[in-house]
């Protein structure tokens, strides 16, 4: 059967689903896929929401016979992918192929660890032995050991730390539970399987790095699908450079200090040793004050009076461990495997501590509670398309914002696919008729410290109009916490009842759950909820961005980029800076069309879009909505489409909105 029976209005798809319509976009990207998979090509095509683009590389990627890899942005299209699109397209097409899914090892429960921490008892709250047990009933009943399933231990609960393994902390083929491994089992299952779904992050860290034993899955296999491929830039430099966190320096002095007091009880060394270490990795937080930021290495001696001793202390320290761990190691596997660890974060901080070169920059990001040391490579697009060059195999990369304007251009450099086809395909939905872009008029410029509460002013009408269901986006954690307060008070004020939640009250899942289970509900969020989310219907009736997410300028990775552009003769804004900007937008606009029914507001306060020259280029990505500068006209297009008018005959039909506004165009 060929792929335009399969999406035909009497084809299979069309008898499994009810409604189903022919969409030409659909069928058209299903067949460049099938192009691609053939030719061993590399294509990389944009798709717009309502597209089907899932099963548009799902139906031929199955068809093809061959080994296919699909990798996600997020872990929660994993388990979709898995758990219901991949199942379906099967039994549609009816082929015989294996399906497995593979996560990280942190998302599998240990064994090892599980007995350990039941063992030491280091628990301080309640939640957490309540948690362990929990977490002990499961791993004797379940077949996956994947965390996901666990009922009643959230995803972010402070127990799966102590009972799960790292690449740092296993101990492999000498671990006494070796047999029983759930991270083996998975990794067995997807060596064996047709189809294997991963996420990007693993896929790099695993799969394409070979860093923890799942290398073997690349060069078996015939396709390689990235889906939300418009993150792969950022998750590849992070993987192409080095980071060290002090999350991993406490955990190498608490692992050798445990292991010490069972093993080296007689060895006082070693744990006084591990507990000089988490002296310094502390001492060296306290050096940056409270708030988080990310500074380039090159600036924090004239910053910081003490950064140069502090480092040179937690260098010391962590070399001092690193020698009690070598002169014990041959007591027992953990000990070496503790040395082993010792020895690589110490040699990747030396090399930190180095400092910039010309193909990286060491930057490093301050936590509330801790920091990472970075050094990120500052082009990977030689490094990327080399990896893709190491064998016959093709190369989709598919994902609802990728093009600028229409061009790839952007994408295509930072990746190194000049080669690749490239194909778009608009959305299917009308969005002049079901959405309207909305720039007010008279906002203060963005980097005015009145900005947010004029957003606030301005984005307060349209709550009122939509009664909640919205969604206030903020390029800043400071600007969003400033926007929940002044929310909150305008809804206390008109003394209205209605949820007003906010990014970091719990997990994002959890926020969405609330947020669709909630009538009125308002979601203040930064760029963590700009993609990746959907809420069909009124529950979401209003997107708010406050500006355009240009990325900060003093931000070093981009700071370094900038600098290595300009260098090599090239505007680092209208080739990096822009397109970035563009994409993101395009993101965060995203979230409020999901379906062809739905209706909705899109309010963007930055006057930048249409007051500097470069703004076109960013509208003009947008999906092209009805645009105005004037709220009675938005309010009466909302109205129009919700069938909110009081007398229809005085009532202007959308279309007659959009010629009667010469704000429009």
């Amino acid at each position: 059967m060929t792929l335009t029976e399969l999406f035909a209005a009497d084809g299979p798809l069309a008898q499994a689903f009810p409604g189903y319509k022919v969409r030409s976009q659909q069928v058209e990207m299903a067949q460049a896929v099938e192009q691609a998979i053939r030719e061993r090509g590399k294509l990389i095509a944009e798709a717009g929401t309502g597209t089907g683009k899932t099963f548009a590389y799902l139906v031929p990627a199955l068809m093809s016979g061959g080994k296919v890899i699909v990798s996600t942005g997020t872990k929660t299209l994993q388990d979709q992918l898995y758990a219901r699109d991949l199942p379906m397209v099967r039994e549609l097409l009816g082929v015989p192929v294996t399906i497995a899914l593979l996560k990280g090892r942190a998302n599998y429960v240990c064994h090892y660890h599980l007995e350990r921490a039941r063992h030491e008892g280091r628990f301080m709250r309640r939640e957490d032995i309540a948690d362990l047990q929990k977490v002990e009933r499961y791993a004797k009943l379940t077949q996956s050991g994947d965390k996901a399933g666990c009922a009643g231990v959230p995803e972010d609960a402070p127990i799966w730390a102590h009972v799960t393994s790292t690449r740092d902390n296993c101990l492999g083929a000498d671990c006494p539970n070796h047999k029983d491994c759930f991270v083996l089992k998975a990794r067995k299952e997807a060596q064996e399987a047709d189809v294997v779904v991963v996420n990007h992050h693993l896929f790099f860290a695993d799969v394409w790095l070979r860093d923890e034993g799942a290398g073997e899955l690349l060069p078996a296999c015939n396709t390689v699908i990235f889906d939300e491929a418009h993150q792969l830039p950022e998750i590849a430099s992070l993987f192409f450079g080095e980071t060290v966190t002090s999350g991993q320096l406490v955990e190498l002095a608490r692992d050798a200090r445990s292991e010490a007091l069972v093993i080296a009880k007689d060895y006082v060394h070693l744990p006084q040793a591990a507990e000089a270490l988490e002296k310094a990795v502390r001492d060296f937080r306290l050096t940056f004050r409270q708030e988080p930021a990310r500074l380039p290495q090159h600036e924090l001696a004239n910053r910081y009076p003490e950064f140069e001793a502090r480092l040179a202390e937690l260098i010391a320290r962590l070399g001092e461990l690193e020698g009690q761990l070598i002169a014990q190691a041959e007591r027992a596997e953990e000990l070496q495997k503790c040395a082993e660890r010792a020895t690589a974060l110490r040699q990747t901080v030396q090399r930190w501590q180095e400092g910039d070169s010309d193909e990286a920059v060491h930057w490093i990001d301050i936590t509330p509670h801790g920091y990472m040391l970075h050094a990120t490579p500052l082009n990977i697009a030689e490094l990327f398309r080399k990896q893709l060059n190491s064998g016959q195999r093709a190369w989709v990369f598919a994902s609802a914002t990728l093009a600028v304007n229409g061009q790839f251009k952007h994408f295509q450099h930072e990746l190194g696919l000049w080669e690749a086809e490239t194909a778009t395909w608009d959305s299917p939905f009308d969005y002049k008729q079901q959405a309207v872009l909305y720039v007010p008029r008279d906002m203060p410029e963005a980097n005015t410290p009145g900005f947010t509460a004029k957003v606030v002013e301005r984005a307060w009408p349209l709550l009122q109009l939509t009664h909640g269901h919205a969604f206030l986006l903020f390029t800043s954690l400071r600007a969003m916490r400033e926007a929940h307060e002044l929310v909150t008070q305008r809804l206390k004020d008109a003394k209205l009842d209605w949820p007003v939640l906010l990014q970091g009250q719990g997990s994002r899942t959890e926020l969405l759950d609330k947020f669709r289970r909630s009538p009125n509900a308002i979601l203040v969020a930064s760029q963590t909820f700009w993609e990746g989310i959907d809420v069909k219907g009124e529950q979401l009736s209003l997107v708010v961005i406050d500006k355009l997410p240009f990325s900060p300028p003093d931000d070093p990775v981009l700071a370094a980029r900038i600098e290595q552009m300009s260098k090599s003769g090239r505007n680092a804004f209208v080739d990096f800076q822009l397109p970035h900007a563009a994409i993101t937008l395009k993101q965060g606009a995203g979230r409020l069309i999901r379906d062809e029914h739905d209706t909705g507001i899109l309010m963007i306060a930055d006057t930048r879009l249409v007051d500097k020259p470069y703004g076109k280029l960013l509208w003009k990505s947008l999906p092209p909505m009805f645009r105005s500068r004037e709220l009675d006209t938005v309010k009466r297009f909302f109205e129009v489409k919700r069938g909110r008018t009081q007398d229809p005959d005085q009532d202007p039909d959308p279309g007659a909105i959009i010629a009667q506004d010469g704000a429009a165009e």
